[in-house]
């Protein structure tokens, strides 16, 4: 049996945890860094539809393409979020998962991702970069470390603090 590949990131955003969750999810498409590396599209509009059972999409602009980067397996406002994700060159049934924490903390949020399933992609599929063990989910983790800063500086705009 081969052993659990998980990147974990954490943050802190000084917003309470219902105004955290509602700035991940609504306004991702605002933190979501642009370009190849981080859009199918590389400038397409990203999206959650709704609660359980709803898609994170991407628009890919020139032709009305939508890519489905996974579905919403749990939609739990200002606690919890966890979807599917998919990378443009996954085949048909591959698939890893993602789960957002929005955990309360003393003047604000801390926010536990944690990208897992990676054991289920082959070794030598190109997602990987010919990374393998800890070097693999360490470039993981820096990839949505990356997303996770530009989500914190985004949320701190709103300048609303916990309630």
């Amino acid at each position: 049996m081969s052993r659990a590949q998980v990147a974990r990131v954490t943050t802190f955003v000084r917003l309470d945890p219902r105004a955290a969750f509602e700035v991940f999810t609504a306004e991702i498409d605002s933190w979501w860094r642009r370009g190849p590396r981080y859009r199918v599209g590389g400038e397409g509009t990203l999206r959650f539809e709704g609660g359980a059972g709803g898609r994170l999409v991407e628009a890919v602009p020139g032709g009305g393409r939508e890519f489905e980067m996974g579905r919403v397996l749990t939609w739990e406002p200002g606690a919890r979020l966890a979807f599917e994700w998919r990378a443009r060159n996954f085949a048909p049934g591959e698939v890893t998962q993602v789960e957002i924490r929005f955990e309360p903390a003393e003047g604000g949020t801390s926010i536990v991702l944690e990208h897992r399933g990676w054991e289920a992609i082959a070794a030598k599929h190109p997602v990987r970069h010919g990374l393998t063990g800890s070097a693999f989910t360490d470039m993981i983790g820096l990839w949505w470390g990356e997303l996770m800063t530009s989500y914190r500086v985004h949320a701190a705009k709103h300048g609303v603090g916990p309630g």
